[in-house]
């Protein structure tokens, strides 16, 4: 298991991180690979992406430790980037284009002019077949990633920062400053709105029903999706926290939390006791300006990572292949890497280090 954040100085922090009855975490490495601080981190089985103010992507190969290469699609910060089990990424950036790419060929399959402005956050649905989007143009878009095309388009008041999908698919919610709105996908209608004193920095489902909630303060919320009240809080840090993470393993709800203060935390939570402050698993100080936050977990252990889908990582039969999976072909791969407006080629290791004097 790897704590991994990104952070203002351009680096990405690795951390190893052993599970036991006294979980321990150690520095492992350090990859500057940008030249701009971090905004985005994603994982899936085999690699980190990250996304920088320098408006590229770069792949780093968690089993080999090495440097993979960089996406140069984007023509603007990076501002999410999402997996969908072992093949596929999407991307969202400040040029307002969703850029979808196959994880296997590192090759762009579709790019699309999602939002006319910044494509602000985005969330895959657990069948690989939709996604949600937000931006600055006050919309929330709906795509279908089987045509990669835009199927639905919601005008929101004002912008949201935050989407993103329960773990079964069944509902989503939206963030705008201090406001999360809930939304049933049969009905697209809101169903209910949790509002914070402060602006949510970050946001991750616990459960199907059950929502973390991170601002501009030192406490971890947690807020249920039926009744719109907060279960329980507890104080993480001693500064603001910047974002959430979270995944099970054997059973056990692990939340990771970041924060302004320099410290990367682990904690346990009892969902059968939520009122009871979560225990503190471990802690490192970073002594960095922590930005974004993720844990790569080893397929090989018994671990199971809650990343908001029921999508998993494992081998999959053709049949079985959700459609994101089974039809490249869709979304044109060939004629969207000609017709961007900048003619750009993936970067392998080997020519990144050519190219490093330059």
């Amino acid at each position: 298991m790897e704590l991994l954040a990104g952070c203002y100085e351009q680096v990405l922090l690795g951390f190893a991180t052993r599970p036991g009855q006294s979980w321990t975490v150690v520095p492992d490495f350090t990859h500057h690979a940008h030249s701009a601080s971090l905004s985005a981190v994603a994982v899936n089985n085999r690699y980190v992406v990250t996304g920088s103010r320098d408006e590229t992507i770069q792949i780093y190969d968690m089993k080999k430790k090495i440097e993979h290469g960089a996406l140069l699609q984007h023509n603007g910060t990076i501002t999410c980037l999402e997996f969908y089990g072992t093949a596929h990424l999407l991307s969202g950036a400040e040029d307002g284009l969703i850029c979808i790419w196959n994880t296997k060929r590192w090759e762009c399959l579709k790019s699309i002019k999602a939002h006319k402005g910044h494509v602000t956050s985005l969330s895959i649905h657990p069948s690989g077949k939709l996604a949600l989007s937000v931006g600055t143009d006050k919309t929330l878009r709906t795509w279908n990633l089987v045509e990669g095309q835009s199927a639905f388009i919601k005008n929101l008041k004002q912008n949201a920062h935050i989407i993103k999908w329960s773990p079964d698919g069944e509902r989503y919610v939206t963030v705008i400053t201090n406001k999360v709105d809930i939304y049933r996908l049969d009905t697209a209608s809101i169903t209910g709105t949790i509002t914070t004193e402060k602006r949510i920095s970050s946001l991750r489902f616990i459960t199907d029903s059950v929502l973390a909630i991170a601002g501009g303060d030192e406490m971890i919320r947690f807020y249920s999706c039926d009744s719109q009240k907060c279960l329980s809080e507890f104080k993480a840090h001693e500064n603001r926290i910047k974002d959430i993470y979270n995944f099970e393993r054997e059973g056990q709800h692990v939340i990771v939390t970041a924060s302004s203060d320099g410290y990367i935390k682990m904690w346990n939570l009892d969902l059968d006791k939520i009122k009871d402050r979560p225990s503190l698993l471990c802690e490192i100080n970073t002594k960095a300006r922590l930005t974004c936050l993720a844990v790569w977990l080893d397929q090989a252990s018994e671990m199971k990572e809650n990343s908001d889908k029921t999508a998993t990582a494992s081998e999959e039969t053709e049949d079985d292949k959700p459609s994101i999976a089974r039809e490249d072909k869709a979304f044109g791969t060939n004629k969207c890497v000609k017709t961007a407006k900048r003619k750009r080629k993936n970067i392998s290791e080997k020519q990144k280090l050519d190219n490093s004097l330059a």
